[in-house]
């Protein structure tokens, strides 16, 4: 399979065996009969090309591996548990990929609207006495702009650039 993924295309056993030639000695029958065996299992088509067949994957390898993970995490007792040990032994690399592929599923993501913070509580003074402002946008609508003596938001508390 991994010579068929590989090419991206439908195959000969001719290429097929020619490829694996350059790594080793194999019998052309050899080829023929594994390529058989993939087509009667179901993982290739094969169309007629004269007197041979040229293979096609019928799923990506990427297809592949994801049916595995989705049939090894399903055969879980506990899924949570299962999908933790398997972060835990990720690289670092994996683990970004993971994120991207979530960020991917979800989609864009909308801001949730957020409210401007008391100041009381944070400063200990009250600015309800301090005037908003007002602005107009490029688009001609106004909206009023918060208060202008807001305190810092504590780093520790704000999210991570990857959203975490």
């Amino acid at each position: 399979m991994t010579r068929v993924w590989k090419w991206n295309r439908p195959v000969t056993v001719r290429e097929v065996l020619e490829d694996l030639q350059q790594e080793r000695s194999i019998a052309y029958t050899t080829v023929m009969t594994v390529l058989d065996n993939l087509h009667q299992k179901g993982w290739v088509r094969r169309e007629a090309e004269g007197r041979a067949y040229r293979y096609e994957a019928v799923s990506t390898r990427a297809a592949y591996a994801a049916a595995l993970m989705n049939d090894a995490w399903s055969q879980s007792d506990n899924p949570a548990a299962a999908l933790v040990a398997f972060f835990g032994m990720m690289s670092e690399e994996q683990r970004q990929a993971l994120r991207n592929a979530v960020r991917i599923v979800q989609g864009p993501e909308t801001p949730e609207p957020t409210e401007a913070p008391d100041t009381r509580r944070v400063t200990g003074t009250d600015t309800s006495a301090a005037a908003d402002t007002t602005s107009t946008d490029t688009s001609g609508d106004t909206a009023a702009d918060t208060r202008t003596d807001t305190a810092p938001q504590n780093p520790a508390s704000a999210p991570e650039p990857d959203g975490r």
